[in-house]
Parts: structure tokens; C-alpha cells; sequence
């Protein structure tokens, strides 16, 4: 199982959204906060990044940076210019000089940040990734076919730049876990998904959630003691195994009452309930809701 790729899916809620932007200086942009993760490459020039909090961060071309929470942030071509709306008013001819300085690509992932994965509720509020010879060349190749197919696009771009963007951000991410992997001493989900023993049981929980785990099944099937084990995954993944386990089951029972029409029944046998009456009072606990109310606020008005 995909854990990295589970957890992004379990936080979506629509289909992500991406603008290239050319500029000319002076030229300053404001980004409001959004209902999910936003991102931003500079495929040409340079800029400052005005993050929610802290000092303004230097960008050049290919830089990447992830911002988790979708706060307000700007982007200038320099920390005292003004900043207007974004998109500008045309994105192909923002700021007020003659030439073309700066390319960006800029998008949104929209994503439930009411109950985040825990894996990107560790991760920092704004993340950096220098462009620099040699480094992440998959991010960077994705970033290369993403800019070529916004600034050229031709049959079935409508369907391709969504992909694009998602693929994107399974690179960004994944640059992020390898050089924070790399350091001296990584923690967290950091860690977790390194640990072999712990991976395998966090795929576990995720490939059969409906089994009927216990701590001591799930520690045989990672090769330790009950004690070493639950205790270290606690420290990794932030919740003790079993709370953990919940967690996932009502996040995907989550999911599917707002994408299916799958009969509560059935949500709540793979869920790991025998009971469709134990499956609801579990859900209510965890979302304050009743599933069903749940699923029709998430289908909106009817028409």
C-alpha cells in the first residue's frame, strides 16, 4: 500500500487547480487563505515568498515551495512592493514595466484540514525546495511537464493538468520526507515511514482495516514485543496503534459516504463493524455527526 499516497487521498476533496502567471515588475501578489494546501514553482526569475509568518524567503528559478495550511502569503519581485489580488486581472501582463521578468506556476490542492492526516499535520507550515543541480530530479521533471502543458496545452490537457498537479505533490512531499530523512535524527512520520517494523504495520491498518487488529497481532506481524512496539509506535506515528486504527477507519468510511452511494451497511462492515449501530456511534464520536446526516451535508442542496 501506498501510505503517502493514502493519506493524501483520504484528506481530497476536489480536484486541484493550477495558474501560470508571467509578470513584469514591479508586480506583488496576495494569496488569501484557502480550504486546503497551496503551492507555488518560479519557472523563471526570481521572487520573494511573504510567508504567514517570519521573514521574506529569497525564490529563484525552480524553486518550489509547499505551504500546508493555505494562509495568506504574497509573492513580490520584492519585499516592499504592494500587493495586489490574485490572479491578477491578466495573468499573462501583471506588474506595470516593459519586459517579462518572472514565470510562475501557481496552484491549490483542496484538501479536509479539518481532520488532517496526521503525516501532513507534522509537516512545517511553509516548505522550501532550492532548486539545485542534480536534486529531486522527478520533482523537477514533473515540474518541467507541468509548465510545458499550461503554457502549450493541447488535446486532453483538461484531464492531464489535474493529474500533473497531483503527481506534483507526491514529489514535493517526497522530497521533503528524503532530505529530513537524511538529517541526523528524524522523528515522526519521518521516521515511520523509514522504520521497516512500523511501515509494515501502518500498511497493514491500511490495506485491512476492516481485520479485527489487536496490538499484539499487529506487533507479530512487525517482528517485536507488544511493549517495544506499541511504545514505538506511538512515538513515530503520534497516536497509540489501536487509536490510530480508528482513526484510519472513520477517515475512510469518511470518504466514501461523500463519493459513494454505498448503503451504510456496507460502509460499516468494511469499516470493521459487525454493527451498522456500533459503526454510527463510533462515527458520531469522531465527527460529532450521524453518518447519514453526514453524507447528505457532503452531497450539498439538493437540486
Amino acid at each position: 500500500m501506498d501510505l503517502l499516497g493514502d493519506a493524501l487521498a483520504a484528506m481530497r476533496v476536489a480536484r486541484p487547480g493550477s495558474t501560470l502567471t508571467r509578470l513584469r515588475p514591479p508586480w506583488g501578489l496576495r494569496f488569501d487563505k484557502i480550504p486546503g494546501a497551496g503551492f507555488h514553482v518560479v519557472l523563471q526569475g526570481s521572487c520573494w515568498l511573504l510567508p504567514p509568518l517570519g521573514p521574506a524567503v529569497p525564490l529563484g528559478t525552480g524553486d518550489v515551495v509547499f505551504l500546508r495550511s493555505g494562509r495568506r502569503h504574497g509573492l513580490a519581485d520584492d519585499p516592499g512592493t504592494a500587493l495586489g489580488p490574485f490572479p491578477p486581472a491578466d495573468p499573462l501582463d501583471a506588474g506595470g514595466g516593459q519586459d517579462i521578468r518572472t514565470v510562475l506556476l501557481c496552484g491549490a490542492y483542496h484538501l479536509d484540514l479539518a481532520r488532517p492526516h496526521p503525516l501532513l499535520a507534522q509537516l512545517p507550515e511553509v516548505i522550501h525546495l532550492p532548486s539545485r543541480l542534480g536534486r529531486h530530479p522527478s520533482l523537477r521533471a514533473a515540474v518541467d511537464l507541468l509548465g510545458r502543458e499550461l503554457d502549450t496545452p493541447g488535446f486532453g490537457s483538461g484531464s492531464g493538468v489535474p493529474m500533473l498537479v497531483d503527481l506534483l505533490l507526491l514529489y514535493i512531499l517526497r522530497a521533503w520526507f528524503d532530505d529530513q530523512a537524511a538529517g541526523a535524527n528524524p522523528t515522526g512520520w519521518v521516521l515511520a515511514l523509514r522504520d521497516q517494523p512500523i511501515r509494515s504495520a501502518l500498511q497493514e491498518i491500511h490495506s485491512g482495516p476492516s481485520r479485527p487488529w489487536t496490538v499484539a497481532e499487529l506487533a507479530r506481524r512487525a517482528g517485536m514485543s507488544r511493549a517495544t512496539f506499541a511504545r514505538r509506535f506511538t512515538d513515530t506515528v503520534g497516536q497509540p496503534p489501536l487509536s490510530y486504527l480508528t482513526w484510519w477507519r472513520m477517515t475512510t468510511a469518511a470518504r466514501r459516504l461523500r463519493e459513494s452511494d454505498a448503503p451504510l451497511s456496507a460502509i460499516a462492515k468494511d469499516a470493521g463493524y459487525t454493527s451498522q449501530f456500533a459503526f454510527a456511534r463510533a462515527f458520531k464520536r469522531e465527527f460529532g455527526d450521524a453518518p447519514g446526516h453526514y453524507r447528505r451535508l457532503a452531497a450539498g442542496p439538493a437540486s
